[in-house]
């Protein structure tokens, strides 16, 4: 569906990028310190820095979120990168924040070894 999700003003974005990072590098992507934040949904890595909903004391940062997308949770216990027990709505869900992110925020990376991204 074309608009949907639009950001309200433009947004510049970088052409994604496909650079390994571990899931060591991404925990420490956490916005503390006033350094870089990165949420990962479906193994993808978005660059978070600068938006209050993402830093030090939210669920998401530092993390692959895909199942708590889906839920619509910021329950630390939903968090993971495990999505396959979502159901179908929940799925739609997940993939609707793909969406919203991927007109957002850079692509820096993959998480290795990921095998949540179908």
């Amino acid at each position: 569906m074309s608009g949907k999700f639009e950001p309200k003003a433009p947004v510049n974005l970088n052409p994604p990028k496909d650079d390994p990072i571990s899931a060591e590098e991404l925990a420490k992507a956490n916005g503390e310190d006033g350094g870089k934040c990165y949420v990962a949904i479906k193994g993808k890595v978005y660059d978070v820095t600068g938006n209050k909903a993402y830093q030090p004391g939210g669920s998401y940062h530092g993390k692959d979120a895909s199942r708590a997308l889906g839920k619509t949770s910021t329950k630390a216990q939903d968090v993971s990168a495990d999505w396959s027990d979502l159901d179908d709505k929940e799925k739609g869900t997940l993939n609707d924040w793909v969406t919203f992110f991927s007109k957002r925020y850079n692509v820096v990376g993959v998480v290795e070894g990921a095998t949540n991204m179908e």
